[in-house]
């Protein structure tokens, strides 16, 4: 009984391993190394939009949201151009 369950339980853990292997997040190649720092401070400006108070503190984190997003977008059209 207990090789049974045993046999079932590793036959559940490789095929668990196997799906989840399979959707791991890739890298791609035309992503720089210093990109997902400059991500990671993009999605830090949303946040502080979302979580402004004040009109004045929503404008003034938007103006730099939009700065860093254009930033962004350009080095990751570039980078797309640089590897094709």
């Amino acid at each position: 009984m207990e090789d049974n369950c045993e046999g079932i339980k590793e036959a559940l853990t490789s095929t668990y391993q196997q799906v989840l292997d399979l959707k791991k997040h890739r890298h791609k190649e035309y992503i720089s190394m210093e990109m997902p720092n400059s991500i990671e401070e993009r999605k830090n400006k949303k946040t502080a939009i979302n979580n402004s108070r004040t009109r004045t503190e929503k404008i003034k984190t938007q103006a730099e949201y939009t700065e860093v997003n254009k930033r962004v977008k350009k080095s990751i059209r570039a980078g797309e151009q640089k590897y094709v």
